[in-house]
């Protein structure tokens, strides 16, 4: 007799189908909304600069010593390990992974939507996402840095404690958090979910180890204090806008402009379903809330920070439509793709003149000197060390560090007095010990330039003269009498 086995429950065969349907859907528009991630080498300074830190540790650099940077030490090391296996002359491989980390993103915030209200609304929440993350200036939303792969541990995080998982929760944070400090602020929504479940003392103790335990371990693997001081403590003149509050101001209403733009299928059902009723989604609310926190800290509003903003708000969005009627869902996810068409057109046609500014210094760099050469670029452009393969003199990579022109201010805080503490003695004692067979200025009428920073003028006066120059950068070799 011919034995059938038994279907399995109806629920487990619903549960897989669902999945099987949806996840090449999601794969195939994460592909499509970061194509234009892989139609350029680079596409901003802060790729440069991971992809120096990358090639510095590959060759015996030590985080937070002989490389450095304001931020945690994740995204350096996936970098690395991403060189390490498949070289370090392309960003086609980290570009891949930024993919499936948008991938990852989308697939858990249509489980939390799906988990909350049903399939439908699973569908909706990851199509929404992956549609408005690419709204912004394409060099924020397209390049493979930090808020990219922050923001699949921040959505790990919410989905871990909607299943009141709370030691994976609290690891989710961590994680966060050390990719970019501000992922940390996922924190409140889930502390939020714990109350809200009644959690035990036991789950908020699971909740802080599972937080705890990945960043002290980070810490002890790098150096404690080295870890502490540029990921916290180091950088209060960076966190100060005084003196440059239009500039700043400019640059949030016009980064929150554009993400608006991209948002139009999102904003009207949110809005609309505040004006008729209560969603439920508190703790979405105070996720937004806490997110936005993050995008002003610091006061740069630069426009990959608002990515911070995207999944909250998709979320937002799927919890509204539930309560419009059905054809509010089409409306909302028609809209989205219209502005995320415009959007992936920008990020195909339009022009990255700082990119070719780049790459010819860099073909400058490789003409004026050897492969085991050291180097200066006093700019804020690290990509062009990477570029060139050549070695920076120094462990600062912009000249930001030294002179807080990173935070993007338009002058006022910008010189020696406000550079990170203690970086000139050591950049001092490094050019010493190792003087730059080229130096270029990039600086090209900043307020960084050498006129107004005595130090490097001293430095450029005493062992260097002019060799030329290449689009207003100014090149120096060594004096021939210099030691």
């Amino acid at each position: 007799m011919l034995l059938v086995p038994l279907a399995p429950p109806r629920s487990v065969v619903v549960r897989k189908g669902y999945w099987v349907r949806l996840l090449p859907l999601l794969a195939v528009l994460a592909c499509v909304t970061r194509v234009p991630s892989f139609v350029r080498p680079l596409w901003n300074p802060d790729e440069g600069y991971l992809a120096v830190q990358a090639r510095m540790l590959a060759r015996g650099g030590q985080l937070y010593e002989t490389v450095v940077d304001r931020k945690p030490p994740l995204l350096p090391w996936l970098y690395e390990g991403t060189f390490a296996v498949f070289g370090s002359g392309s960003l086609t491989p980290v570009r891949v992974l930024a993919v499936l980390a948008q991938l990852a993103t989308a697939v858990l915030l249509a489980s939390i939507a799906r988990r909350r209200w049903s399939d439908r609304a699973g569908r909706t929440a990851g199509a929404l996402y992956l549609l408005v993350s690419v709204g912004l200036n394409p060099e924020d939303a397209q390049a493979a840095t930090f808020e990219v792969f922050m923001l699949p541990c921040t959505a790990a995080a919410m989905w871990c404690a909607d299943r009141r998982r709370w030691g994976a929760a609290g690891a989710a944070v961590a994680f966060a958090f050390l990719t970019k400090q501000t992922g940390g602020a996922v924190l409140l929504p889930v502390l939020y979910l714990l109350h809200r479940y009644g959690g035990p003392r036991a789950g908020l103790l699971r909740l802080a180890a599972g937080a705890a335990l990945p960043v002290l371990g980070v810490a002890l693997a790098t150096d404690p204090a080295g870890f502490a001081f540029w990921t916290v403590t180091g950088s209060g003149a960076y966190a100060s806008f005084t003196g440059s509050e239009l500039h700043v101001l400019a640059r949030a209403l016009t980064n929150t402009a554009i993400l608006g733009a991209a948002s139009a299928g999102l904003l009207p059902p949110i809005v609309r379903a505040l004006r008729i009723a209560r969603t439920g989604a508190v703790d979405l609310w105070l996720w937004l809330a806490a997110s936005a926190v993050a995008v002003t800290l610091g006061f740069h509003f630069f426009g990959h920070y608002f990515l911070q903003l995207t999944p909250p708000l998709a979320l937002l969005a799927t919890a509204a439509l539930q309560i419009l009627p059905r054809e509010r869902t089409s409306a909302a996810v028609l809209a989205s793709a219209c502005a995320c068409a415009l959007f992936l057109t920008w990020g195909v046609l339009a022009p990255r003149p700082e990119l070719a500014h780049a790459q010819r210094l860099a073909l400058a760099l490789d003409r004026r000197t050897g492969p085991g050469d050291r180097v200066l670029v006093w700019g804020i452009h690290p990509e062009t060390y990477w570029l060139a393969d050549r070695t920076p003199a120094t462990r600062y990579l912009t000249a930001g560090l030294l002179t807080n022109f990173s935070g993007g201010r338009d002058g006022p805080q910008v010189g020696e007095k406000y550079a990170v503490a203690g970086t000139w003695p050591v950049f001092r004692a490094e050019l010493a010990d190792r003087a730059p067979a080229l130096v270029i200025d990039d600086s090209r009428g900043k307020p960084y330039g050498p006129d107004r920073v005595p130090s490097l003028r001293r430095l450029l006066a005493a062992g260097y003269e002019q060799a030329g120059e290449v689009d207003g950068a100014v090149l120096y070799v060594r004096a021939a009498a210099a030691p």
